[in-house]
């Protein structure tokens, strides 16, 4: 099973930058037919009175769909991308759970607007962690991984911004007086079918949209397999008997018939992928999420 799925291997120049900065850019995610099967199903959804899961902002820049690989069949191979879901495993654990699945449109600012709005503002995924535990005792237990399908090669194009190195913060992020960004505010500047990485305690807000075109997304989230989803709590039977073994795993369903009670979780197709692929998960060789870390690299030539 695991071995017909490619498995690409994270640099250690890509892994420290994860660690370090929070984030991480990988081009060419995805092909262009891909993308534009991703933007009609997504046009299909933006534009249909579906209400459920549905969630806009006030001003009508902002529309999208929670839990949107129940929505279309299009969304479900992103679940399991090999370029992508690889690395994620490479950044968390094969011990992995589906999240949540957004599909997200920006809309442009009306003419003149000025580039200064953040929609969302500043700010970390997860509340209910920070909720319970607090800035300064959130590890890492989850990412994001961003699938932008229009141009955002132009600033104020009304991609998300994040604060490179914020994933070490113990405390809120600080933005200067009289400014809306913080000092390590990065601004990706992409292609359709490139994406982003970023960790839970990466701080993130949208930059403002000055162009004629909405920016079109989806994002999906990974967490610990001991994490609970944000966008459901049990998919549809109808849904789960499209899926691979491996996305039954993510969606915690099991992956095999064995009715016994395993402490483990049972069978995990994505550890057997991984370790098919010559990648033996070990947690003593993680990093120190917590620790100050050296200086920040050079940005992305391109941003």
């Amino acid at each position: 099973m695991g071995a017909m799925m490619d498995f690409v291997t994270i640099a250690p120049e890509q892994k420290r930058q994860f660690d370090e900065e929070g984030y991480l850019i990988l081009r060419e995610a995805i092909d262009g037919q891909t993308v534009s099967s991703l933007i009609d199903a997504g046009d299909r959804l933006i534009s249909s009175d579906r209400q459920l899961n549905r969630q806009r902002r006030p001003g009508g820049k902002y529309d999208g769909f929670r839990n949107c690989v129940s929505m279309d069949d299009a969304f479900l191979p992103l679940i399991t991308n090999p370029k992508v879901f690889s690395i994620v495993a490479q950044l968390l654990s094969p011990w992995l759970s589906l999240l949540t699945s957004h599909l997200i449109y920006r809309a442009p600012d009306p003419p003149g607007s000025p580039d200064t709005e953040r929609l969302p503002g500043w700010h970390r995924d997860h509340y209910m962690s920070m909720r319970d535990l607090g800035d300064q005792h959130i590890p890492r237990h989850s990412l994001k991984v961003a699938y932008y399908l229009t141009d955002l090669s132009e600033p104020n194009s009304g991609v998300t911004m994040m604060a490179a190195r914020s994933n070490q913060l113990k405390e809120r992020i600080e933005i200067p007086e009289g400014q809306v960004d913080p000092a390590s505010k990065v601004e990706p500047l992409l292609n359709p079918g490139d994406a982003v990485f970023f960790e839970n305690r990466t701080w993130h807000a949208g930059a403002a949209n000055l162009t004629d075109r909405t920016r079109k997304a989806v994002m999906i989230g990974y967490s610990y397999d001991w994490v609970n989803p944000t966008d459901y709590r049990q998919q549809a039977p109808e849904l789960v008997e499209k899926l691979s073994p491996m996305q039954r795993y993510l969606v915690g369903e099991p992956a095999d018939d064995n009715p016994h009670f395993d402490f483990t979780g049972g069978y995990n197709p994505i550890e057997e992928w991984c370790a098919e692929n010559s990648y033996q998960y070990n947690p003593k060789q993680g990093v120190d999420h917590m620790k100050a870390a050296g200086e920040p690299s050079k940005p992305d030539a391109r941003m």
